[in-house]
């Protein structure tokens, strides 16, 4: 048979991806990647520790950060992209600063974090006030307020689930709920913390019901990486991804008809 007028395959970038050892949402990752775009992932090495402060520290160590992108640097990626929220929160602005700088010297491309795109994400979209939801324990959770603290933005409302595993197993429903619950006071946007915590499909429905730009740890570590690439994530109408969609739902100008609710 010939395949000759195949031509082979098409020409991919890549973005070599750092990811805890329990993260278990790679297709989810992949949802918001165009297809000249490849993920290259790997993961830190395992440790006993449920999801805490303790493993935030352990799965950030630059040692092993370094590890994790030499081991990535053989598919020669074009960055490289820390999936983990709390890892790179754990050290405050200064200490994800210093993870990007050990990713960089041991990969020689740009690096990014889940948190620094976070906050890269918040100036694009204009948000100082944001709605909290995390799947984590009350320390980890205010760990991040404290980061987002010193960031300059204001948590306005917060919800948590006080997981400390499984936490990919959380079903749509319950993220819902919790980010109703955290949507106590006006907020510019509300953030999904984890990147092991399920979100993709229900960020348009979130945003169409609460009127404000929702935004996911998955998500923004995949637009600033493509970002970075000078291309874009993709995604259905999702406010950080689609600047029509950050105006909201068109509300009705008030009826003066008698009877009309």
């Amino acid at each position: 048979m010939d395949v000759s007028f195949l031509g082979g395959p098409r020409p991919q970038r890549g973005v070599g991806v750092v990811a805890p050892f329990d993260f278990a949402l790679d297709r989810e990752l992949w949802r918001w990647v165009p297809d000249d775009v490849s993920l290259h992932l790997t993961r830190t090495p395992f440790v006993p520790v449920e999801v805490s402060l303790d493993l935030a520290r352990l799965v950030s160590e630059h040692e092993t950060l370094g590890d994790a992108v030499r081991a990535l640097n053989a598919v020669a990626p074009e960055i490289i992209a820390y999936a983990c929220t709390s890892g790179s929160f754990v050290g405050g602005v200064a200490g994800e600063r210093a993870m990007c700088e050990a990713m960089t010297r041991a990969g020689a491309v740009p690096s990014l974090t889940t948190s620094g795109a976070l906050l890269e994400a918040l100036d694009e979209l204009g948000a100082r006030r944001i709605a909290l939801v995390t799947p984590y324990t009350v320390s980890v959770t205010q760990s991040l307020e404290e980061y987002l603290s010193e960031a300059g933005i204001t948590v306005t409302g917060r919800a948590y689930m006080g997981l400390t595993s499984h936490i990919w197993k959380v079903p749509y429903r319950e993220v819902v709920e919790m980010a109703r619950a955290s949507v106590l006071d006006s907020a510019d946007a509300l953030f999904i913390s984890c990147t092991n915590l399920p979100t993709y499909d229900v960020i348009p429905q979130l945003e169409a019901e609460l009127r404000i730009p929702v935004i996911s740890a998955n998500q923004v570590t995949m637009w600033a990486a493509l970002r970075h690439l000078g291309t874009r994530a993709v995604g259905p109408y999702q406010a950080l991804l689609d600047e029509s969609a950050r105006r909201g739902p068109v509300l009705p100008e008030k009826n003066q008809q008698e009877g009309w609710a």
